[in-house]
Order: structure tokens, then C-alpha cells, then sequence
């Protein structure tokens, strides 16, 4: 199959269902053969089956395309070694990997227990970890690759009950960027999707309020697919020079982040005390100050384009 993968073999985790999926079917149509990894667990993390990843595989085969099925886990170090494995033992290299397998506990703050913590933690971030650390060796010695992890805007700008899903999502952010400069001298580049689309994962958003139901209904106007030509460039040939950055993809517009990066400054030659720095520091600093209260949909309130 031609196209800008051609040649090219790409592993995508959590690509059962959603965002995954069309990932996988838009990048095999683009050439890639496709590890198409899903334990098939329910939203929280339960449970397992193999229908999802086995059907998304099929399709790929049905199609004139090239992919295999993979039920590791992300979490088990061995479990994710597994479908870098399959890629080159059964698929000859690997070339991509795409972060994408997550899941959501979402409950408000106080009521936030260790369990909804931890899993969530060690599938969107400690997952991330163990799949990329795995395709790690094969990119160094062949001195090329391209990392595609998806994180939220939950973790980039915040959102109501989900401390676990946005620390963990803003933590794979930093992990993409310490491998983007730890392994550019091997040619390799990492870079972040924050994308937006309704999917299962999108599903749990409360919508009670009249803003809530107005944001669930612009979700709903966000396909999977979307996402997809940006996660195949971001692999392709194309982008190489394009790394540590951070992209989100809203419908039919593609925005790129900044990093933090500091936004006012004030020195006093003689040192700080509490007092001063609510005289004078405060009223210098609190016009630059990002609202206390603001989430996800306070940025991209406008309707998706």
C-alpha cells in the first residue's frame, strides 16, 4: 500500500475502540503495518476482551493492509515489551509508537480514593513508560523512530474531578519531553497529542448544567477520525524536524501549545519578606495570574471549527 507510511511498521496501544482505532485504519490505509494492541478492559480498567483488537486488525487485513493483534498490557512491563516485540518479530521492525491506551476513574477530589489514584496513574503514564522504554533499543540502533503520546487538556489547563487522569496526563508531557532530548542525538523524536473527540473516554463528562450539556454536545461534534492525519505525519518521514512539541486536534483545526514559561518577574535587592510580597508582589504579579477556577472548556468555549 502506498501512501506516507509505506514501509513502515507502527504499534498503537488502547487501538481496540475511538481515537485508537481510527489511528490504526487511517495509518495502515497510509502504508504502515499496524500492532494494533488492546487488552479490551472496560472504561475504568475491568475486565478484558480480544474482540476489539481482533476486529480492528481484521479490518486492516481486509482492507489490503498488514496488522496483527496484541492484548498486552501496558502495565506490566513484560506485557508491553510484547507488542514491540510482535512488531519486529512478526512484522520485521518497528518504526512509530503510539501512546494512546488510557482509562478514567474520575471522581471529585475528596472523594478520590488510593485505587482510582494508582490505576489510572500506571495506565496513562506508567504505561507510556513501558511500551516507549521498550521500543527504545531498536530506535537508538537504528537511529531513527517517532513517539506520539496522547495527553489531555486536563492535564494542560485542568478539569473538575479528575486529579489522577490530568497529573497523569501533564506527567506524560514531561516524559515526552526528557526522551525528545535525551534521545535526539539517535535521531528520534517525541512529541503530544491532546486531542479532542467523543469517545468512550469523553463519555463520562457530566452533563447537567446548561454549560455542561453545551460542552458534551460540541464533544459530540468531534470524530475519532480527526485525529488521525496528525499521528501520521507525526510518524511519517515529514516531520523530522519536528520534535518536543506539544499539538491538540479540535475537529478541523490543529493548535499547538507553548510550555510554561515565565510570565512576569520582580527582584528586591534586599530579599523578600511575607509582608512585601503582599504589598508589592502581589499587585504587580495578580494581572498575569491564570484564573483560580478555569478548566478545559473555558479555553476552547467556541464552537469546533
Amino acid at each position: 500500500m502506498g501512501g506516507c507510511l509505506a514501509g513502515k511498521v507502527i504499534a498503537v496501544t488502547g487501538a481496540g475502540r475511538g481515537i485508537g482505532r481510527e489511528v490504526a485504519l487511517h495509518c495502515a490505509a497510509q502504508g504502515a503495518a499496524v500492532v494494533v494492541n488492546d487488552p479490551g478492559v472496560a472504561q475504568a480498567g475491568d475486565g478484558g476482551d480480544a474482540t476489539p483488537a481482533q476486529q480492528t486488525a481484521q479490518d486492516i487485513i481486509s482492507a489490503g493492509g498488514r496488522a496483527l493483534a496484541n492484548f498486552g498490557n501496558v502495565t506490566d512491563p513484560q506485557g508491553a515489551a510484547s507488542i514491540i516485540e510482535d512488531a519486529v518479530q512478526k512484522l520485521g521492525r518497528i518504526d512509530g509508537v503510539v501512546n494512546n491506551a488510557g482509562i478514567v476513574r474520575d471522581a471529585i477530589w475528596h472523594k478520590m480514593s488510593y485505587e482510582d489514584w494508582k490505576s489510572v496513574i500506571e495506565v496513562n503514564l506508567t504505561g507510556v513508560f513501558n511500551v516507549s522504554k521498550a521500543a527504545t533499543p531498536y530506535f537508538r540502533e537504528q537511529k531513527s523512530g517517532s513517539f506520539v503520546h496522547f495527553t489531555s487538556t486536563s492535564g494542560l489547563i485542568g478539569n473538575l474531578g479528575q486529579a489522577n487522569y490530568s497529573a497523569a496526563k501533564l506527567g506524560v508531557v514531561g516524559l515526552s519531553q526528557s526522551i525528545a532530548l535525551d534521545m535526539a542525538r539517535a535521531g528520534v523524536r517525541s512529541n503530544c497529542i491532546a486531542p479532542f473527540a467523543w469517545s468512550r473516554m469523553t463519555s463520562s463528562i457530566p452533563a447537567e448544567t446548561p454549560d455542561q450539556q453545551a460542552r458534551v454536545k460540541r464533544l459530540q461534534e468531534m470524530a475519532a477520525d480527526k485525529i488521525a492525519p496528525l499521528v501520521a505525519f507525526l510518524i511519517s518521514d515529514a516531520s523530522q524536524d519536528v520534535s518536543n512539541q506539544i499539538f491538540s486536534v479540535r475537529k478541523n483545526e490543529i493548535i499547538l501549545f507553548s510550555k510554561p514559561r515565565p510570565a512576569r518577574s520582580l527582584a528586591k535587592l534586599e530579599g523578600w519578606t511575607a509582608e512585601a510580597i503582599a504589598e508589592e508582589l502581589l499587585p504587580a504579579f495578580r494581572p498575569s495570574f491564570a484564573p483560580a477556577d478555569e478548566v478545559s472548556a473555558d479555553v476552547f468555549s467556541y464552537d469546533p471549527i
